[in-house]
């Protein structure tokens, strides 16, 4: 799966580089140029959040089925939106504009299976209340005289 996603990411990156130069330097119609912009913006992002979620998927941890679904809902979204705006812009018919609306769907699972992710990363890194430093310069008075540090409230 892993080398499916890495393969998504660096095709998606390169066509997005592609199309917002096109974009910038070729494209005479406004439409074109918008929807070859948007799409390359919408690849570009993705592709790079793709590859960072290869990075947090390679884990052993129990958020590892949470990186699954985020990293293959970034790839199918940006085959399915960027992928429909590049063919509506290269001429495909109307119908393929149907197909960016799941596109977006699936990025935005992605993002929502990624925040799980990355909660999950974030609860299990924080320290226990009860051994938090007990530094003089911390705390002069000691800890008793500080009820939030010492999770007695």
């Amino acid at each position: 799966m892993i080398r499916l996603w890495l393969a998504v990411a660096g095709i998606g990156g390169l066509i997005s580089v592609a199309a917002g130069a096109v974009a910038a330097h070729v494209a005479g119609d406004p439409r074109i140029g918008e929807l070859l912009r948007t799409g390359a913006l919408y690849g570009m992002v993705h592709a790079a959040a793709l590859i960072a979620v290869i990075g947090l998927a390679q884990g052993r941890e129990p958020r590892r089925g949470a990186a699954a679904v985020a990293g293959t809902s970034f790839a199918l979204g940006i085959v399915l939106f960027s992928g429909s705006l590049f063919a509506l812009a290269l001429g495909a018919p109307a119908w393929v504009g149907w197909v960016a609306p799941w596109g977006g769907v699936a990025l935005m699972l992605g993002w929502a299976a990624l925040v799980v992710v990355l909660a999950g990363r974030w609860e299990r890194n924080l320290p226990p209340r009860a051994t938090a430093p007990s530094s003089p310069l911390l705390f002069p008075l000691g800890r008793a005289r500080w009820p939030l540090c010492t999770g007695t409230v």
